[in-house]
This record gives structure tokens, sequence and C-alpha cells, in this order.
């Protein structure tokens, strides 16, 4: 079974000043913003952390280190692009994506769309390839405290 491989991927970010969040690359509206050295988008980083993890190529940290001051307040669409280039070089490409938003608030159903289209295009792969669901942790935690939100992401690989 050398020609798949599958990698999962966690991301938290807590909430700070700020008037949205990103998610999938989509600017969500929100009271508060979050605390991060890029964007703070859990969702791609989730991602990122997925396909690295397939790779066995460490996780995001390792390859946009949150010291290196290059990467503040940087898009994360540029390391989910970066991911895709690595995936490329060595063979592979995303069979299919899927990632879960854990909150309270904001609601992210109604930008799910964006987000997939946004994810989609960044792989190079089609729509119904990717899937954003969002979940509570019934008040439940950190998240659901609103404090902040999580992502967990997990991405299955084949060979190109």
């Amino acid at each position: 079974m050398t020609d798949i491989r599958v990698g999962q991927g966690y991301d938290v970010h807590a909430f700070g000043e700020g008037d949205h969040v990103v998610l999938g690359g989509v600017r969500v509206p929100h009271e508060r913003g979050v605390l991060a050295h890029s964007d703070g988008d859990v969702v791609i980083h989730a991602l990122c952390d997925a396909l690295l993890g397939a790779l066995a190529l460490g996780d995001i940290g390792v390859h946009f280190p949150p010291s290196d001051a290059r990467w503040k307040g940087c898009d994360s669409r540029v390391f989910l692009r970066h991911c895709q280039a690595l995936l490329a070089e060595r063979g592979w490409r995303v069979g299919n994506a899927d990632v879960t938003v854990v909150c309270e608030r904001p609601k992210v159903a109604a930008h799910a769309p964006a987000m997939r289209a946004n994810l989609a295009a960044d792989l190079g792969i089609e729509v119904d390839a990717v899937s954003i669901k969002a979940t509570t942790s019934e008040k439940l935690g950190f998240t659901g405290r609103g404090e902040g939100l999580a992502a967990m992401a997990v991405a299955l690989l084949v060979r190109a």
C-alpha cells in the first residue's frame, strides 16, 4: 500500500482583539479576532499539518516558524500552496481532505462553500474532494467557553 498516505492535523488559536477570524482563507465577521503570528487560520493550519504529516515532513511550525518575522500576519493560503508544492515535488496529490472546525461561534456553515473553493483551488483538486464541517463542544472546554477555536483535518494522498 505505497500508493496512498494519510495525515491528520490539529490547530488551536485563542480569541483576542479584532472583528473577524480567517477560516479556510475566508474572512468571517466575528466580535473577536485570534491571537496568532500569521492570520491564525485554524482550518488551513490543521490541513497543512495533515499534509505535512502524510509526507513525514514535520509540521507547519517547522516550515513556517513563528519566530521568523517573514510570517508575521501572513495569509495562511501561502502555507497551503507551499504544502501543495511539496506534494507535487514528491509525486503526490490530494485525494480528499476533510476538516472539522470546533467553536461555539462564529457560525461556519454559511462560509463553508467559499472555504471549500479556496482549499480546492490551492490544492489543485475538485471542490467535491474537500469537506468543511463545524461542530460545537457543547459549551465544554476552552471552545465551549468562547475562549478560542480549533480545527481538525485529515487528508488522503495518492500517487500523482
